[in-house]
């Protein structure tokens, strides 16, 4: 079955950086889709960043040139790097995949619901 497990969370002060990881187990094809997606108390999921099957990324406005996401296939492992974190960036976090996955990057960002595999989430919280 494949699985899906976050880490990397924490808190931290505004300005400050975290990594968070998702390790994917039970699967080892190269057609999926993997993303971010985030939810804050009281407020609807939304997308972070999407990798699609060609590599290429999407980025929700607010984390453009703070957030990188990234594919280690060596490793089965999707990474998030978040620098310059702000007070809004907290929430629980949660990395998704879709295998086979046919859609771009921009397609999938604004549609978890195209998502069938999810991690348990891994908690950010930053404080200013």
């Amino acid at each position: 079955a494949v699985q899906l497990v976050e880490s990397g969370g924490g808190s931290v002060q505004a300005g400050g950086s975290l990594r968070l990881s998702c390790e994917v187990s039970g699967y080892t094809a190269r057609t999926d889709c993997m993303g971010w997606f985030r939810q804050a108390p009281g407020k609807k999921r939304e997308g972070v960043a999407v990798i699609d099957r060609n590599a290429r990324t999407s980025y929700v406005e607010s984390v453009k040139g703070r957030f990188t996401p990234s594919k280690d296939n060596a490793k089965n492992t999707l990474y998030l790097q978040m620098d310059s974190l702000k007070p809004e960036d907290t929430a629980m976090y949660y990395c998704a995949m879709r295998y086979p996955c046919f859609v771009t990057a921009f397609q999938a960002l604004g549609r978890d619901d195209l998502f069938p595999y999810w991690g348990q989430g891994t908690q950010v919280t930053v404080s200013s």
